[in-house]
């Protein structure tokens, strides 16, 4: 199960559970669409892998105990443990693979 991290790691946005903005790789790192797409340019700085849309948990449980309620959002906000600079090379590097060939 996700675990639904409650900002974008780069800007630190506020990314609910419900938002539409949320993109994740495959290790769940979350960053905001507008990060992802001009600045990281969905290469992902901690795995290198690309983004997809974050899923939204239902908040009612239409079956029973399956829901945001039963199953809540992460509250730890993250943040990246690299700059700016490195980033950027590394996505330089990186961002002209398909991530499917990463």
């Amino acid at each position: 199960m996700l675990e639904i991290r409650p900002n974008c790691e780069m800007c630190d946005r506020d990314l609910p559970p419900e938002s539409t903005e949320a993109r994740i790789c495959s290790y769940e790192c979350t960053f905001c669409a507008d990060c992802v797409e001009t600045v990281l340019h969905n290469v992902c700085p901690n795995c290198a892998g690309g983004f997809a849309a974050r899923p939204i948990r239902p908040r009612q449980a239409r079956r029973p105990g399956v829901s945001l309620a039963h199953q809540p959002a992460g509250t730890q906000r993250r943040s990246l443990k690299y700059g700016r600079d490195d980033i950027a090379a590394h996505v330089a590097t990186t961002r002209d693979i398909p991530p499917e060939d990463r």
